[in-house]
């Protein structure tokens, strides 16, 4: 499925702003975990790090290691449903069901155009 072209524009700026508000998300968990001022300030930095860098080695565009379709989609399942299990506990249900919703949605929508595109190529 090919969508039309300001389509396809909206959802790739959608999955940018997914991936950024993913960490966000990851960093605000990290900073309201209950202890120490030293130990919510590394979780806040360490957590988001860790998933930008998972990110970037196997899911980004430019990736530096290419996995098949369903490692990258096994990568984004992973940030993005720690990015939801992260809202979940900071903001309750109904927002995490709305984010883990519209990242689902839009990963579907990409990966079906980057598969039609890829076999008309």
């Amino acid at each position: 499925m090919k969508l039309p072209t300001p389509l396809h524009v909206l959802n790739e700026a959608l999955a940018f702003l997914l991936e950024l508000t993913a960490l966000a998300l990851l960093a605000w968990w990290g900073w309201a975990t209950p202890g120490s001022v030293p130990a919510g300030l590394l979780l806040a930095v360490a957590a988001p790090a860790a998933a930008a860098t998972l990110w970037g080695l196997f899911a980004a565009p430019k990736a530096r290691i290419r996995l098949p379709l369903a490692g990258i989609l096994a990568v984004k399942a992973l940030v993005y449903g720690a990015a939801t299990a992260a809202l979940y506990v900071l903001a309750g249900p109904g927002w995490a069901l709305a984010f883990a919703v519209v990242a689902a949605v839009n990963t579907a929508l990409a990966t079906a155009e980057r598969r039609a595109r890829g076999a008309g190529a």
